[in-house]
């Protein structure tokens, strides 16, 4: 079982929009993705057609209660599963704030009630760097992190994998990581300088699919759909379709990931 955190601290890179496509389309590829919504503002949920829960569900029921995840699992319309997120999940921080133990509640309910349930699980982080976030980053073994062809997302990558390399240190292990440059506009010379920047300084590690800017990426959770269900035939869902076999080609998924 993988479990990959969907990372950036950054607001507007394209990661909710990457865990809802990479999920579906992982789907299309016979696999059974497991997405956790882990951000409050619930972005994820609400592409899927999930909204208006009522109080105790969803990933907040899991912190709050103890739920095991897999009472808290929902099938999307696109047949994929997800434990979703509501406003409620921004009180955990006020909750387990001062309590180092609650950083791990997220790698023990993945472990002890996913276990065999899906594979790959997708993690939607939230943006602060806060108690969600580390339970998503503690409960993952590898992280894709969407950069967004503009400048402040590139300053941003060295502040996240500093960050990253001071959380392996303490844990004695190393995450498998990518980056994926999103939000491209092939009209834009500044998205081609980013792009070759960060290949510059992060090499292999970015993946080589990039994900255009595209009106049906933009749209479909408008409609509750991923990308596949209200576009099929758009650049967007041929990226992320490209994107989602480039990373089972090269073991990201796999028991042991490639570097």
């Amino acid at each position: 079982m993988s479990v990959t955190a969907v990372f950036n601290q950054k607001g507007g890179v394209g990661k909710t929009t990457t865990c809802l496509n990479l999920a579906a389309a992982l789907s299309l590829e016979e696999r059974q993705p497991i997405a956790l919504d882990m951000d409050p503002q619930a972005h994820l949920s609400l592409a899927c057609q999930i909204r208006d829960m009522a109080l105790g569900t969803g990933m907040a029921a899991f912190f709050k209660d103890r739920t095991p995840l897999q009472q808290l699992l929902r099938v999307t319309p696109a047949g994929w599963r997800l434990v979703p997120a509501s406003l409620e999940l921004s009180k955990v921080d006020a909750l387990y704030g001062g309590d180092a133990k609650a950083a791990t509640l997220l790698r023990q309910g993945v472990h002890s009630g996913l276990a065999g349930q899906g594979d790959p699980i997708l993690i939607d982080c939230c943006p602060m760097l806060g108690v969600l976030t580390l339970n998503a980053l503690l409960a993952a073994d590898r992280v894709l992190i969407p950069v967004s062809a503009d400048y402040l997302s590139l300053e941003g990558v060295a502040r996240l994998e500093s960050a990253i390399e001071v959380l392996e240190k303490k844990l004695g292990r190393n995450y498998r990581r990518r980056i994926v440059v999103t939000r491209f506009d092939p009209r834009r010379k500044l998205s081609y300088e980013i792009d070759h920047k960060l290949r510059e300084l992060y090499g292999e590690r970015v993946c080589a699919t990039r994900i255009c800017e595209n009106v049906a990426l933009a749209a479909s959770p408008m409609h509750g759909q991923d990308v596949f269900a209200y576009a099929a035939h758009s650049s967007g869902a041929a990226d992320y379709k490209a994107l989602a076999g480039e990373l089972l080609k090269s073991g990201f998924f796999d028991d042991h990931p490639c570097q």
